[in-house]
């Protein structure tokens, strides 16, 4: 006698039988989208996941004004020109966007969940979900790197007169005994750190006080030594990738130090966890990151190709350009391949000029060598 395996979200778990619906498309639809998230639970996957997923199906379904059982292929082409044409998105938005699509229709066809089945009991021959992204009408993954290529790091000079700039601000509000001072001084140590140790925004945003810790092979940072990442850049439906996160840069520690030790008490929250507080005692927000950094940066008439992860760009070419192992680079930032850190770096034209002259020292010390030896023939 065989036992029959009750898969989550699977279509008879989730539809009500002898209960008639007023709506029965809109009530089929939701319990689609609740055998999904019972699924997706099953795999593992978090809420944070699962919640953006599903607005962006009710998004695709207003925009074809069709319910799953009647999407096609053509639907998803209309839908791709939108946001490529109309939305501007960049071509990763639009394929995980894609990918998302791809997914729910995948589920819905799955002859395990039995959806397609139950669609034809109760809309007729014929009206079943089928599937509608294919790789001939969604985009591929083909490169690396696929943001915008104007993007680059800063040049040294760049992030000094940044950095003065922050710093300059907080001289300002001290002098004109006006309020902002802490939080300008807060902003300027932010900076610092995204660039000191090579960091995303949504990384410093959520930064502890106790996640800095003493690193036993760097005593001279205190307990500065090492930064504990809880919050990396997480896999598709994975939770965030911790790492650790050497001091290398003296002066980004003593930064943080002075700020930890001096400012951070006068906000007045002693209790809060965080190590970016808010006069409210709330954590900063990424988003509040990037607007002080687009103040700042159009205050000083720097491009505007510049952002918030061009400092984290340029940790990785400074870095390189300094001659430091390249694997260890690759550990700092949280790359698990080269390949990705070799996009981040755009060494600059004296170190591609120093490299150059070494590569070809050989070639050129032995042409004079043998010269030397002709004249001296002569």
């Amino acid at each position: 006698m065989q036992r029959r395996v009750e898969l989550a979200g699977a279509a008879h778990l989730e539809l009500v039988s002898g209960v008639v619906q007023l709506r029965p498309e809109d009530a089929m639809f939701e319990a689609m989208l609740r055998g999904w998230r019972a699924q997706q639970t099953a795999r593992g996957l978090k809420e944070d996941t699962m919640v953006p997923r599903e607005r962006l199906v009710r998004r695709f379904l207003e925009f074809t004004n069709e319910y799953p059982w009647t999407w096609s292929p053509a639907h998803m082409d209309e839908w791709s020109l939108h946001l490529m044409a109309e939305l501007h998105l960049a071509p990763s938005t639009i394929r995980a966007y894609q990918c998302t699509i791809r997914q729910f229709s995948e589920f819905l066809i799955d002859g395990r969940y039995g959806w397609a089945v139950a669609c034809e009991r109760a809309f007729g021959p014929g009206q079943h979900p089928v599937a509608i992204a294919h790789e001939w009408n969604t985009i591929a993954h083909l490169n690396d790197y696929e943001g915008n290529p104007e993007a680059r790091p800063f040049t040294r000079e760049e992030l000094q007169r940044f950095f003065d700039y922050a710093d300059e601000q907080v001289e300002r509000a001290v002098r004109s005994k006006r309020k902002g001072a802490l939080a300008a001084y807060r902003d300027a140590t932010i900076f610092k750190t995204v660039y000191g140790w090579g960091l995303r925004r949504n990384e410093v945003s959520k930064l502890d006080v106790v996640d800095f810790g003493r690193n036993p092979a760097a005593p001279q940072f205190g307990r500065y030594g090492m930064l504990n990442v809880r919050y990396g850049k997480a896999k598709k439906g994975q939770p965030p990738r911790r790492r650790n996160v050497l001091s290398v840069m003296d002066w980004a520690v003593e930064a943080v130090a002075d700020y930890v030790e001096n400012v951070r008490p006068r906000f007045g929250y002693p209790d809060h966890p965080g190590l970016w507080l808010t006069e409210r005692g709330g954590r900063v927000k990424p988003s509040e990151i990037n607007a002080r950094f687009v103040a700042y940066r159009d205050a000083l008439g720097l491009p505007k190709e510049l952002t918030p992860h061009s400092e984290r760009h340029a940790y990785v070419t400074h870095l390189t350009e300094d001659g430091v192992d390249r694997r260890f680079i690759q550990a700092q930032v949280g790359h698990e391949s080269d390949s990705s850190t070799a996009v981040y770096t755009h060494v600059s034209d004296d170190f591609m000029n120093t490299a150059l002259r070494r590569a070809l020292a050989p070639a050129l010390g032995g042409e004079r060598d043998g010269r030397s030896d002709r004249r001296e023939q002569r």
